[in-house]
């Protein structure tokens, strides 16, 4: 009987695999803290015995190469897939036992489209085809995009894609379960996943892919492409060069001083707060990413790549979970940090900075006298936007904030967690700044005029 266990990993928006039988298994698209992915295989008595990669990663950095080296597995890569380190090279049809006594094999199946050496994996279970793991080829209800190699091949490889989920959905049966990597949050995904779970079947019926033409499902999979993170442009190169391991142990410790000291020297200071913590009171020209929102998403987004960052957390557990998050994005090691909160984060007579908070009814009441600024992106914008509102997407405004007009601004995003980046960002630029802390459905219900592009 064989067994497959996802490992969520939640802030990225992705998905890594371990399946296997009694004996061994397979990791597919683990994520560079390897830790979880051993801690799943003990948990189930086996041994690693292959890791496999569906693809160079375009979102994080890959722990494969670790594991393979932590566990003796064999790597598997596709053979397309340019790289400098030693791997077992995949061609379509290739493939490898995972348990003879459970009758378990991987079979590669070249799933072009996301990249162009992108390879998918079937799990076989004496000869059935039980589950495919499809990496960022065919997901749930989508594809991977298309548009992260290179512009030029863009529209070849959205045709692939077409081509490689009808392949899948050829040659596998109904039931086979499809276990994606992406689509859960991932930017990688060119929409996002409704439900945790699918088959063939499944998407056969719901899958643009597979219910549209490949001329229309083209042009609505390029038209519908939103913005790339930043930070992407570093991870495959990280990936194809073989990546370091991961180190996790406890920062430099930053007392009140050297905080004002790398403040004043143009470096980072993030605040992993809550942001309504953050708003009555933090670190004057500090940075407000929340812990427990998509923290490594967007400050591996919004930061100049490679300037030195310190964070600021709660608890010793924060910080942790944090500089896990950040190494996923290749963002290995923090300048320093600290615990506790603004009075030990501040020198003696220094005040805390604030800024009040919002909400769309309080807005309705000033919209005419104050600047309201939308930092949501392009695509959610255009399903609609408050009247006379400035747009400048959250990722830009670091590099735009003198394009925000003079006044008191109120910014809001579609749910709060944007809105308290962007404040924390106007307020350390000294700008009179209400952060709106509520849901954008609730823009129309106060009374606020909304327009469509």
């Amino acid at each position: 009987m064989f067994f497959v266990d996802t490992i969520e990993v939640a802030g990225l928006g992705n998905r890594s695999y371990l399946a296997g039988g009694e004996r061994t298994a397979v990791a597919v698209d683990p994520p560079r803290d390897v830790e979880q992915v051993i801690a799943a295989a003990v948990r189930r008595g086996v041994r690693i015995s292959h890791v496999v990669e569906t693809h160079l990663h375009n979102d994080y950095v890959s722990g494969g190469l670790e594991l393979a080296r932590i566990t003796g597995a064999d790597y598997l890569v596709p053979a397309g897939a340019r790289v400098s380190f030693a791997r077992v090279p995949v061609t379509d049809g290739d493939r490898a036992e995972i348990d003879a006594a459970e009758g378990l094999a991987l079979r590669a199946v070249a799933t072009p489209g996301h990249t162009p050496h992108h390879t998918a994996y079937v799990l076989e279970e004496h000869g059935a085809q039980v589950a495919v793991f499809t990496g960022g080829s065919l997901l749930i209800g989508s594809v991977g995009r298309p548009d992260l190699v290179e512009p030029r091949l863009t529209e070849r490889l959205a045709r692939a894609q077409h081509a490689s989920a009808h392949r899948l959905a050829a040659e596998l049966p109904d039931e086979t379960a499809v276990l994606p990597t992406h689509g859960f949050g991932s930017f990688c995904s060119s929409s996002q996943a409704e439900g945790s779970d699918t088959t063939i079947g499944k998407e056969k019926e719901s899958n643009a892919a597979l219910t549209r033409d490949v001329d229309t499902f083209v042009a609505e999979l390029l038209a519908g492409l939103d913005d790339v993170p930043a930070y992407y442009t570093h991870m495959a190169p990280a990936n194809a060069a073989g990546p370091a391991p991961v180190d996790l142990t406890p920062p430099a410790v930053a007392d009140a001083g050297e905080i004002a000291e790398r403040l004043a020297a143009g470096e980072w200071v993030v605040d992993l707060r809550s942001r309504v913590a953050f708003a009555e009171g933090h670190v004057a020209g500090s940075f407000n990413f929340e812990a427990e929102g998509q923290l490594a998403t967007y400050l591996a987004w919004l930061i100049p790549w490679g300037k030195p960052v310190t964070l600021l957390a709660e608890s010793a557990d924060q910080l942790r979970t944090a500089q896990r998050e950040l190494a996923r994005v290749g963002i290995d090691r923090p300048a320093a940090a600290a615990t506790g909160g603004p009075s030990d984060w501040l020198r003696a007579g220094e005040t805390p900075g604030s800024f009040p908070r919002g909400t769309f009814a309080g807005l309705a009441a000033r919209s005419a006298e104050v600047v309201v600024l939308d930092v949501r992106r392009d695509s959610e914008r255009a399903g609609g936007f408050v009247a006379g509102s400035v747009h400048i997407p959250v990722h830009e405004l670091h590099r735009r904030l003198a394009e925000v007009p003079d006044g008191q601004v109120w910014v809001h995003c579609a749910g709060g967690m944007r809105a308290a980046i962007a404040a924390s960002l106007l307020d350390a630029a000294g700008r009179d700044v209400v952060a709106v802390d509520d849901s954008f459905d609730a823009a129309e219900q106060a009374g606020l005029t909304i327009r469509v592009p």
